[in-house]
């Protein structure tokens, strides 16, 4: 491979949004990181270049039989200069989605180091406004256009960035959440545990209805039994029963959330019990008729902790904690952001310095 990574600078660079009214991805940044891979040759041509449309053969395989995968993490700027929390993390998981998706693994630490090129040059992208962030989204697709069904034999891995605020409108505030069971995400065996394009579009209907009625997201259930907890839309989802924190094992439709490990990390480093298992939505509405559940939230790097305030299945609706943030769901908030802000001690080594 070719670790060479050539510079283009902009020359007709944006006005930077008001960082009070991000949302989220809603801007980007000045430039982007592009690396190509040609069947024969690896990937090769790193560089980083203007933000610009990319042109695409209409037979594209990534449009006919969605071959790709991407990655979402975050910078942030302190005190002490602009930090990543855990990036190797999740070049590391892309890699095992490439490998469920039959695209060839990419050299880490050339991605990596596209990466530290790309928030060098567009650093002044990153916002400073408490609670805001670089949002970063590398991401893989298949561009050889021919329509036979098999592996592209060319793919542009790409890293785009957006400067963002609050991933849901409520904050951290406690969001209300519709458990689905009539439409499966995916099953043990799919490519439920790879960050790919599919699981996410298989879940917008879902997600839309649950909208309309008042619901910020869908918990979904497991598509064989159709009662076992699997995730909350794009987040792993922890429960707090009779003073033990659950949250639904790794079992091969669930996705292997880096924000996950922390939690559970944290949870173990406070000696707080912590039990990956199979939890059934029976089991829930069980634990919180006798006053036992306790809190529940959901994690990820968008939102890092979202609160859940209310379930609602087969039209009943069971309000956790007066629908009120938990202090088990505040206490790693607060903790995960500090560390990630540098605001509080990192004593796992997770935060990475651009310069360092």
């Amino acid at each position: 491979m070719d670790h060479n990574i050539q510079i283009e600078r902009s020359t007709n660079l944006k006005s930077k949004p008001d960082e009070s009214k991000l949302g989220f991805g809603q801007y980007y940044t000045d430039h982007m990181f592009i690396l190509e891979y040609t069947e024969g040759q690896g990937w090769h041509s790193g560089r980083v270049v203007p933000y610009q449309n990319i042109s695409m053969d209409p037979a594209a395989k990534v449009f006919h039989y969605g071959q790709t995968v991407f990655e979402g993490m975050k910078a942030y700027r302190t005190e002490n200069g602009i930090k990543l929390f855990r990036p190797k993390k999740n070049f590391e998981r892309l890699n095992r989605s490439n490998a469920r998706l039959s695209i060839p693994q990419i050299d880490e630490d050339i991605a990596y180091n596209g990466l530290i090129e790309l928030l060098n040059v567009d650093r002044d992208w990153i916002p400073s406004t408490e609670g805001t962030s670089l949002y970063i989204r590398p991401f893989i697709i298949a561009t050889e256009a021919a329509l036979g069904v098999n592996p592209s034999q060319n793919y542009l891995f790409m890293i785009i960035m957006s400067p963002v605020g609050a991933y849901y409108a409520e904050g951290v505030n406690p969001v209300k959440i519709h458990v689905e069971s009539e439409y499966v995400r995916a099953v043990a065996g799919g490519v439920g545990e790879a960050k790919t394009a599919g699981n996410y579009a298989a879940g917008l209907n879902a997600q839309e209805q649950a909208k309309e009625h008042g619901y910020s997201q869908v918990l979904w259930l497991d598509g064989v039994h159709r009662r076992y907890i699997e995730e909350v839309g794009s987040m792993n989802v922890f429960f707090k029963i009779n003073g033990v924190v659950h949250t639904p094992m790794l079992n091969g439709s669930i996705l292997d959330g880096i924000t996950r490990n922390s939690v559970i990390t944290l949870l173990k480093y406070w000696g707080v019990p912590v039990e990956e298992r199979r939890i059934s939505v029976e089991e829930l509405v069980e634990a919180h008729n006798k006053g036992e559940l306790e809190e529940a939230f959901g994690t990820g790097t968008a939102a890092v902790i979202s609160p859940i305030g209310e379930l609602s299945y087969h039209g009943e609706k069971f309000v956790i904690n007066n629908g009120e943030i938990g202090e088990i769901s505040g206490k790693v908030y607060d903790t995960i952001t500090g560390i990630q802000t540098g605001k509080v001690e990192d004593p796992f080594g997770w935060v990475v310095g651009l310069d360092s």
